[in-house]
C-alpha cells in the first residue's frame, strides 16, 4: 500500500493574551497539519506559515494536496527525498517532511532521534519571549515569566528610542536571568556598535537579526561585544556562505528550513562555518516542536517556547516547568 495523505488541515490556536513583535500583534496562530498513512501507520507534522514570506495556512494546505500525488508508490524515506525537490522551503514542506520522518520512525519501531542521527534528547533550558510593549508592560510580563520559572528571556525590540529602556526594565524585573534580544530586523538606522555596547552593559548575551534582510552588509566590520545571530536572513544551508561573514550564528527554525531534513543540513553547514547554533520556532503547538527539540540538543541557545505562549496546547505537549522544555512523559 502506498503512502496516502490522510489529512491536510488548518487549525487555529489561541495565544495567551497577545503576542507582539515589531511587525505586528497576534491573538491566535493558524497552523497546517499533515497526516500521512501507510498500512495503518500514521505520521504527523505541523507547520506555521512564514508570514513575512507571504505564506498563509490555506495556501500551505493546498500545497500539501498538490504534492501528494507525486509521492505515490514511494516509501517514507524516498518520499521525504522527493519533497525536497518538489517543494520549496516553508511551512508546507515542514509539515509533510516531519510527517514522513514520524511515519518512518513508527514503521521502523525506533525513536525519531535515532533515525535522524541525533543525540538522545534531554531537557534543555528554553528562552521565554517577552513580547513587545512599553517598558512598564514588558517589566510586568517579565515578572510573570520569572514567577513561572523561566531563567532565559528573549526580549522583543522595535528599533526605536525606547529599546534600551525596554531591556533595562526587563533586567530590573529579572536581575538574575539570562537575557537575549530580538530586533526582528528593526535596527537598520541604529549605531549598531553603540547599541550592542549598551545592551552588553545590561547583561544581554546575544542579539538576534539586528538589521533588515538584505542589508546584512551593515554588520561588516562591526566588532561588537555581543554575537549577532541571523534569523530572517538565513533559512537554509545554502544561505550560510552568503551571511556567514556578517554573523556569529544562525537561528534554525524548521518552518524556515522547510522541515527537519533541511534543518539538519543547515546545522551541519553552520558547524562547518564556525557559527553558533540557535534553534527557534514560530508560534506553534508541541507537534511542531517535537522534531525541533531533537535539533536543539546541539544548540547554544534554545528558543522553543511556541506552545508556552498559547492559551492551550495539545494533550501530549511538552512540559515547560522550571524554565526547561522536556517531553511530557
Amino acid at each position: 500500500m502506498a503512502i496516502q495523505l490522510k489529512s491536510a488541515r488548518v487549525e487555529r490556536w489561541p495565544v495567551a493574551g497577545e503576542f507582539v513583535i515589531s511587525r505586528g500583534a497576534s491573538d491566535h496562530v493558524d497552523v497546517v497539519v499533515a497526516e500521512v498513512e501507510e498500512d495503518g501507520v500514521v505520521g504527523r507534522g505541523e507547520g506555521t506559515p512564514i508570514y513575512y514570506q507571504g505564506e498563509d495556512a490555506a495556501g500551505c494546505r493546498d500545497a500539501l494536496l498538490r504534492v501528494m500525488p507525486h509521492l505515490a508508490g514511494l516509501d517514507a524515506g524516498a518520499a521525504r527525498a522527493a519533497v525536497q525537490e518538489l517543494m520549496g522551503p516553508g511551512a508546507a514542506r515542514n509539515a509533510i517532511d516531519c510527517a514522513l520522518w514520524d511515519l518512518e520512525a513508527r514503521q521502523r519501531g525506533e525513536p525519531l532521534w535515532q533515525l535522524a542521527g541525533c543525540e538522545a534528547p534531554a531537557p534543555r533550558v528554553t528562552a521565554f519571549t517577552v513580547s513587545l510593549g512599553g517598558p512598564g508592560t514588558m517589566a510586568a510580563r517579565t515578572e510573570e515569566a520569572v514567577m513561572a520559572g523561566y531563567r532565559l528571556l528573549k526580549i522583543k525590540l522595535a528599533g526605536d528610542a525606547e529599546d534600551r529602556a525596554r531591556v533595562a526594565a526587563v533586567r530590573g524585573a529579572a536581575p538574575g536571568a539570562r537575557l537575549i534580544v530580538d530586533a526582528n530586523g528593526s535596527w537598520g538606522a541604529f549605531d549598531l556598535l553603540a547599541e550592542a555596547e549598551a545592551l552588553a552593559d545590561l547583561g544581554v548575551e546575544m542579539i538576534e537579526q539586528p538589521v533588515p534582510v538584505g542589508t546584512d552588509v551593515l554588520l561588516d566590520g562591526i566588532y561588537a561585544p555581543l554575537p549577532f545571530i541571523a534569523d530572517e536572513s538565513c533559512h537554509v544551508a545554502a544561505d550560510v556562505p552568503r551571511i556567514g561573514a556578517f554573523y556569529d550564528g544562525v537561528n534554525i527554525k524548521l518552518d524556515k528550513a522547510g522541515g527537519l531534513t533541511e534543518a539538519l543540513k543547515l546545522a551541519d553547514a553552520a558547524d562547518a562555518a564556525g557559527l553558533s547554533i540557535m534553534v527557534g520556532c514560530m508560534l506553534s503547538t508541541s507537534l511542531a516542536i517535537a522534531p525541533a527539540f531533537l535539533l536543539a540538543q546541539r544548540a547554544r541557545w534554545v528558543d522553543l517556547d511556541g506552545p508556552a505562549l498559547l492559551a492551550r496546547d495539545r494533550a501530549e505537549g511538552f512540559d515547560f516547568g522550571n524554565g526547561e522544555i522536556s517531553p511530557n512523559l
